[in-house]
């Protein structure tokens, strides 16, 4: 049945990319079709070249969509003969199960011993074939060569893997940087090199034996099966001593003493071995076609051998009692209490152990044979995805993470953020563990032996995605727009520093300009970003116009104020009433702007604090722009002299302190007048300019304190202000 599913299944997907080929050049047939237009009516004369144009194109037309149709057809008929093929193992599989035997009853043994002389008629083909073909291997032409090929076989298996182990370590030391990293790709690492090397030797020695052995139909299935075997066994072996890693226990990826490492050390070959060897004999009774009763002893053994198995590793892995005097050197440093999930999930193995047996106790053998595997399936698969969980996330946080090296190196070159890095290197390596939370959830749903091609063909359960309503999720689509955000972003922080960098620069904008359109096209480029995500998941604008009423309601009610100030910051950063290094006064806030955001502005006040201004009082109050039309700013000095003062020497010196002072701008000059008399004094005013409006309360400073030196030294009084005092008038005699 598996055989034939797998050839219905690939019937179907070439039946599909069919479908796809032949659907593109179905719509460019009626492209064409429409620049023709339709056809004229009867009566009406046409150009023959178009006419002989169109019914070529309506031909192939035609052909093309029964072409579709068949294939379409062909689907269909594939997925329904598949189903039903699937149908018929469940019903058996659950007949199976549900069949009872006691194996403590003497029916059960009278029924194996009765069955024992058909059974041993259907191995004889397979000991004839495996007769025979031990036959032709120790002829004298074969001999040598197959002798060969062993010797060459055992030597990549043991001192390859040993040698690419050991050239694996040494070059993750010389080229992968210290971390995390190093540890879990190591394990990665020597499980593909060993399986690579075992897989290259053993076909090698295997076409050997096939090419001189000539092995009949069933010997045949029985060396595939040893095939698999050997490289179940090896990929068994390699993953816990890569995980054990009793060579080098600084690059033990599991939180395991030296202790613990050294008592498990031989139990990866002995999961691997019993595994094995329960596994075999129930292949070969399906191969031979062995009777029921056979077929369930071979389960009762697969079970009660897996649940002694499982049982001796659990022993093993329980931490031993430490000993009185270990116990008074161990006061000051108490062990790490085991975390709940670990001892729930060893409660939970010891039920299922319990219930197996029990279960072969009352007779219901298949039930505990597939309990059994399924608990030595699910230990293997979960060990496996641990390493690649390890994996992911010590990937992600080297490459994007802030504390690696190439994350440094993203941080100088795009300058983001090291708290941006570090939260993209935790989303990515979530989204990672996901995918591959999905994949261990199929891979658990395998049963023992099963090939890695089968377990993909799986896949389609998740490629297919979850509907919800009018939206379909799929993991494709999910990483196709991660992808398309990734680099969209990256594409917008390179030409965003581009922009700021090397265009902007060198235009005649000023700079609070510059800051304004980079901040500007930013916002425009984000909103590209996500639209091109949302497209690359599936979502088109139609399909999230219920968001947009939702989100309508919601600003009905609280979201009016974030709206409006969203839009006025783009209204100041289109409009530019007041950009990035202007002085404004607003109410009684004064100060440079430091920065435009979207919702607020940041103004930097005279005391170096920041005061954070919602951007719609810049579009709905009086802001007073210092340097909105001009940087420049402008120093008024005003002086009262007496009347007899001569006007002329103060003027002089006035006006020879503004043109003195390394603040004051040359153009506009500084330029002085007498606005009258006031209080019996003269009244003296000068007027210069600096570069800045920052600039002018010093500047003025200084002018003065030069001013009245100068007074001083030359003998020009300045007026004293007349106080007029009030007096009672006096009592009346």
């Amino acid at each position: 049945m598996r055989e034939l599913q797998a050839s219905f299944a690939a019937l179907s997907a070439d039946a599909k990319r069919i479908i796809d080929a032949r659907t593109g050049e179905l719509n460019a047939l009626n492209a064409r079709l429409g620049e023709l237009g339709a056809a004229p009516a009867p009566g009406t004369s046409e150009d023959a070249d178009i006419k002989r144009q169109r019914q070529t194109l309506i031909r192939d037309r035609s052909a093309m969509d029964a072409d579709l149709r068949l294939a379409r057809l062909i689907v269909v008929d594939a997925q329904q003969r598949s189903e039903a093929l699937r149908t018929r193992e469940r019903d058996l599989f659950q007949a199976q199960l549900t069949d009872r035997a006691l194996p403590l009853g003497g029916a059960f043994w009278r029924e194996l011993a009765q069955a024992w002389p058909d059974d041993r008629a259907r191995l004889a083909p397979l000991a004839d074939e495996l007769q025979a073909a031990g036959a032709r291997l120790a002829a004298p032409g074969n001999r040598g060569s197959v002798l060969l090929a062993l010797v060459l076989a055992l030597l990549a298996i043991t001192v390859g893997d040993v040698l690419a182990e050991r050239g694996l370590a040494r070059l993750a030391q010389q080229v992968l940087p210290g971390g995390r990293l190093r540890r879990s790709l190591l394990v990665i690492a020597i499980v593909v090199v060993n399986m690579t090397v075992v897989a290259l030797a053993l076909q090698g020695f295997l076409q050997t034996l096939r090419a001189r052995a000539d092995f009949g139909p069933m010997s045949g299935k029985l060396v595939a099966l040893v095939d698999e075997s050997v490289l179940y066994i090896v990929y068994v072996t390699s993953l816990g001593r890569a995980l054990l890693a009793n060579a080098r226990p600084s690059w033990r990826l599991p939180a395991l003493s030296n202790e613990l490492a050294l008592r498990l050390r031989l139990y990866p070959w002995l999961v691997a071995l019993v595994s094995v060897l329960v596994w075999i004999p129930t292949q070969v009774a399906g191969i031979s076609e062995l009777s029921t009763a056979a077929l369930r002893a071979c389960q009762g053994i697969t079970a009660m051998a897996l649940v002694l198995m499982i049982a001796a590793t659990l022993v093993r892995l329980r931490t031993p009692q430490p000993q009185p005097q270990q116990e008074q050197d161990d006061k000051a440093t108490p062990p790490e209490p085991r975390p709940l999930w670990v001892g729930l999930a060893l409660g939970l193995v010891t039920l299922a152990l319990v219930g197996v047996v029990l279960l072969v106790g009352v007779g219901y053998i298949s039930v505990a044979s597939l309990v059994a595997t399924q608990l030595a399936w699910t230990g293997l698969v979960a060990i496996s995805f641990y390493v690649l969980f390890k994996f992911a996330d010590d990937l992600f946080m080297a490459l994007v993470s802030s504390r690696g090296e190439f994350g440094q190196r993203l941080q100088k070159s795009f300058h983001f953020s090291s708290s941006t890095l570090d939260q993209a290197a935790v989303v990515l390596s979530a989204l990672a563990r996901v995918l591959l939370f999905l994949y261990m959830l199929i891979a658990l749903g395998a049963q023992l032996g099963t090939r890695p091609d089968e377990v993909l063909q799986q896949t389609d359960r998740i490629s297919a995605g979850l509907t919800i309503g009018e939206f379909q999720i799929k993991p494709g689509a999910i990483f196709s727009a991660l992808a398309v955000l990734v680099g969209g972003f990256v594409a917008l922080r390179i030409f965003q520093r581009w922009l700021r960098e090397r265009y902007l620069p060198t235009t005649t904008m000023e700079p609070g300009m510059q800051s304004s359109l980079s901040t500007l096209l930013n916002y425009v480029g984000v909103v590209l970003v996500v639209a091109a995500g949302l497209s690359a998941m599936g979502i088109g604008i139609n399909r999230i116009a219920w968001i947009a009423s939702a989100l309508s309601v919601g600003i009905g009610f609280g979201l009016q104020a974030i709206v409006q100030n969203f839009i006025s910051g783009l209204i100041l950063l289109a409009e530019r009433p007041v950009k990035v290094g202007d002085w404004v006064v607003l109410g009684t806030t004064e100060g440079d702007i430091k920065r435009i955001n979207v919702r607020a502005t940041e103004i930097q006040q005279g005391d170096r604090s920041i005061v954070i201004v919602p951007n719609s009082e810049f579009i709905t109050k009086t802001v007073r722009n210092m340097t909105l039309t001009s940087a420049e700013g402008r120093v008024l000095i005003r002086l009262p002299m007496p009347l007899s003062t001569d006007a002329k020497r103060v003027r002089e010196l006035m006006l020879a302190a503004c043109s003195a002072h390394p603040g004051v701008l040359e153009t506009p000059a500084p330029s002085l007048s007498l606005e009258g008399i006031e209080n019996g004094s003269l009244i003296f005013q000068a007027i210069c300019y600096v570069a800045s409006p920052r600039l002018a309360g010093g500047v003025r400073s200084d002018l003065l304190f030069t001013i009245l030196d100068d007074f001083k030294n030359a003998g020009l009084p300045l007026a004293v202000p007349t106080m007029m005092m009030a007096t009672p008038p006096t009592a009346q005699g």
